[in-house]
């Protein structure tokens, strides 16, 4: 065991921070639980399109749920499934193989990425009750992404963040910033499959300027920029969430492996979004 690893509790025992406890969901009834979380927020407050029984059963869920790890953020002040005030879902290449796929697949051309030697993680489905996003739960999330980094010697992270919206041209700034100053390099940037790619240059170079760009984009992707993460060759629009997505990529040897440390000591509110795993 590394030194990084035995500053932290593990995740499965749980850590312990103030009133929230931050651990990885351990049965069903805690996954069943953070879908109902999810789909508060993805279907009921942001407008998704439910499918198939979601909206009977008013939980957000997938054929990956089950092969998923699921970082939880609850408050012990709290009682029965309404503790779980954030979550995240992640998946393991060694896990993935396994299954077959990974999630981003469906959207992005992600081979580039398969080829690095060690493993890597895809994120999604990030989430945060509402009453709890100018509070100390989003920074327990991103705590614990810097403790599974730690505990499974994550290479590289990777997965779909979410603009809200679906009208690309409305999206042009962020869209354009991303593309222009925020481009993964060329060895790990994943394609949007070619039936779902929208050029993210909607407007010309010169016409977009770095601090506005910056300032445009959502909470969670603009975190992201700033812990180093870089982005895909493409957005796609997701139908179903309301969405335009964009592939997220970090490569931990590229910032020195210092993720752990920048999530751990983050004091940014990421906000959240449904995309990735």
């Amino acid at each position: 065991m590394n030194a990084r690893k035995a500053e932290i509790a593990p995740l499965d025992a749980g850590i312990m921070l103030g009133p929230l406890e931050l651990r990885m969901a351990r049965d069903d009834e805690e996954v069943r639980a953070l879908q109902r979380l999810r789909y508060r927020v993805f279907y009921e407050e942001m407008k998704a399109e439910p499918i198939g029984s979601m909206a009977d059963e008013k939980r957000d869920f997938d054929e990956f749920d089950e092969i998923c790890d699921h970082l939880i953020v609850r408050d012990t002040a709290r009682q029965g499934e309404e503790s779980i005030v954030g979550t995240y879902r992640l998946l393991r290449r060694s896990v993935a193989e396994t299954f077959g796929k990974f999630y981003t697949a469906g959207e992005y051309d992600i081979s580039k990425l398969l080829e690095v030697d060690g493993e890597l993680v895809e994120l999604g489905r990030s989430c945060v009750d509402m009453n709890y996003r100018a509070g100390a739960a989003v920074q327990a999330l991103l705590r614990g992404l810097g403790a599974y980094v730690d505990q499974y010697d994550i290479r590289i992270m990777f997965g779909c963040a979410s603009l809200h919206g679906t009208e690309p041209d409305t999206l042009a700034l962020p869209l354009s910033h991303l593309e222009y100053n925020l481009a993964a390099p060329d060895y790990l940037r994943p394609r949007a499959l070619d039936h779902l790619y929208v050029d993210m240059a909607r407007l010309p170079h010169e016409e977009v300027d770095t601090i506005k760009g910056r300032s445009s984009l959502p909470p969670l992707i603009k975190g992201y920029a700033r812990a180093g993460c870089r982005f895909g060759d493409g957005a796609v629009i997701d139908h179903q969430f309301n969405t335009t997505d964009v592939c997220v990529v970090l490569d931990l040897h590229s910032v020195d492996n210092k993720y752990g440390k920048r999530y751990r000591d983050q004091e940014d509110d990421l906000g959240d979004g449904p995309g990735g795993a």
